[in-house]
């Protein structure tokens, strides 16, 4: 058997029953760095597969790449866009239209108050006109996650409460203002009474899953026992990570694989309160609320939101006050998206470049519609033309 031959009988094998302590040392040693090799190689392989972080990525588009556009009621959007121009109206003219956003570049108040007054001039609910108008100020670039244009597209809508000011009978859960240090407790702590005495109570109200949905939608009405109607309105989180509580009952085999709605983890809290209360406990970040006086709700750009046609994002990608065509799929029925749409709210399970919660509204309707909704698909960003001659896509109109 020649050399090679031997020198993998050597590693593979048990070692020679002669040649001394020497001889034991050096298979030793030959393991060890075959051990040693193969783990290094794993390990430059396991980083080689390593998924980038998330970046924000744009490819340009004409208007005639928007399946839809022609027939939305685009008008309907113009209302909102209005909107997010009163929120810019006080900045100054070298203001960005999201500081918060560091992602690119998305012009300043001084390109955007133009076309602003501009908006102001259209005629209500003039499609044609409205169309036109998008069409010849905006230039559609299609979003990505490092190239990667689909994503995951929910809904969210005004919950409704019954509560009261005073707890007794039924009012046991407290709806909490934001304490001077939100982020020193969990969930738990808080449920156990860690901000007990500091006189934070909001509200009681009589549903504990209806409060824990609450923080998830991020704002609701509350009536009291004389008929009143309460809004309130997210107002920050204790700042601990967001766990989805669906993911928790799908690894848990608690329900069915597809699809989890909203409603269906709602059924199966009721029908599980012990399970459920410990289920929510799971989840340590917590959400903290603030009365609204006159419209509402009001979304993270401080504006009041307009019922399917505000999406909330992730503000450290997508700046709020953005127009964006959005084109999704139901995952699990029939059902399609394609809109245009304002950025005007945030969410905690809103992360990445390409993630988006339709606020759907107030009411039977709006629940059905938010619960259900679980979309794949994609957005365009509508960019202003001098934004877009930068980005080196001085496209026409189609």
């Amino acid at each position: 058997m020649g050399i090679g031959g031997d020198r993998q009988r050597l590693i593979l094998s048990s070692p020679p029953e002669s040649g001394g302590r020497s001889g034991g040392r050096s298979w030793i040693l030959l393991v060890v760095l075959l051990a040693l090799t193969l783990i290094a190689g794993a390990l430059a392989y396991y980083l080689l597969q390593q998924k980038p972080g998330p970046r924000l990525t744009l490819a340009p588009a004409r208007y005639n790449d928007l399946i839809g556009w022609q027939d939305d009621a685009v008008a309907a959007a113009i209302p909102a866009f209005l909107k997010s121009c009163g929120a810019l109206a006080p900045r100054a003219e070298t203001a960005p239209l999201d500081a918060r956003t560091k992602s690119g570049d998305f012009g300043g108040a001084a390109e955007w108050r133009p076309l602003c007054a501009a908006a102001e001039q259209l005629p209500p609910g003039d499609d044609k006109a409205a169309r036109q108008f998008f069409e010849t100020s905006f230039v559609p670039w299609l979003a990505g996650n490092n190239g990667a244009a689909e994503g995951l597209f929910t809904g969210y809508f005004e919950i409704s409460l019954n509560g009261s000011r005073r707890p007794g009978g039924a009012f046991r859960t407290p709806l909490y203002r934001r304490p001077p240090d939100p982020t020193r407790f969990t969930r738990a702590e808080i449920e156990d009474g860690a901000l007990n005495g500091q006189g934070l109570e909001l509200l009681w109200v009589d549903d504990p899953i209806a409060a824990f949905f609450l923080e998830i939608q991020g704002s609701g009405r509350v009536q009291l026992p004389d008929g009143k109607i309460v809004r309130v309105g997210y107002d920050g989180s204790n700042g601990k990570p967001y766990i989805a509580v669906g993911r928790l009952l799908l690894d848990r085999g608690e329900l069915p694989r597809e699809p989890v709605t909203m409603a269906n983890i709602r059924r199966w809290m009721a029908e599980h309160p012990k399970e459920g209360a410990a289920l929510r406990r799971d989840n340590p970040s917590f959400v903290f609320f603030r009365e609204i006086t006159g419209e509402g709700p009001v979304g993270a750009q401080r504006v009041v939101l307009t019922p399917e046609r505000s999406l909330a994002v992730d503000r450290a990608f997508i700046p709020l006050g953005l127009p964006l065509w959005l084109e999704a799929q139901e995952r699990f029925s029939a059902g399609k998206y394609r809109r245009l749409l304002i950025t005007q709210d945030t969410g905690g399970a809103i992360k990445g470049p390409v993630r988006g919660d339709l606020f759907w509204g107030h009411g039977p309707a709006a629940a059905a519609g938010a619960g259900a909704m679980n979309a794949r698909g994609h957005y365009y960003l509508l960019l202003p033309r001098a934004v877009a001659a930068r980005l080196g896509q001085p496209a026409a109109a189609h």
